[in-house]
């Protein structure tokens, strides 16, 4: 049996003042799960929400037992504070 050809793959984070990127080396067959573990590992300090954040990959969401391929990024999302539409709304409807 060959061993899996290793991926590179970039971890995306933007918070409200900062992007993180950390990149990381994975075996050909891990899960965006895994990717997320080794990202962890090699920036502890980082304020990300590992376990909780939704995940994807360039802008579509996946879950996370997902396979990246090599030189994927993957993104983890921030809750929105409020729905695009509603905030369209909001704008709309106030005076200028």
């Amino acid at each position: 049996m060959s061993k899996p050809i290793p991926k590179r793959c970039l971890i995306a984070y933007a918070a409200p003042n900062r992007q993180y990127l950390i990149p990381v080396e994975l075996p050909g067959d891990a899960c965006i799960d895994d990717a997320l573990v080794a990202a962890r590992l090699a920036a502890p300090q980082a304020p990300v929400p590992w376990d909780s954040a939704s995940v994807g990959i360039f802008g579509e969401l996946r879950g996370r037992a997902a396979v990246p391929q090599d030189g994927d990024r993957i993104e983890l999302y921030r809750p929105l504070r409020q729905e695009p539409r509603e905030r369209r709304r909001d704008r709309a409807g106030r005076p200028m």
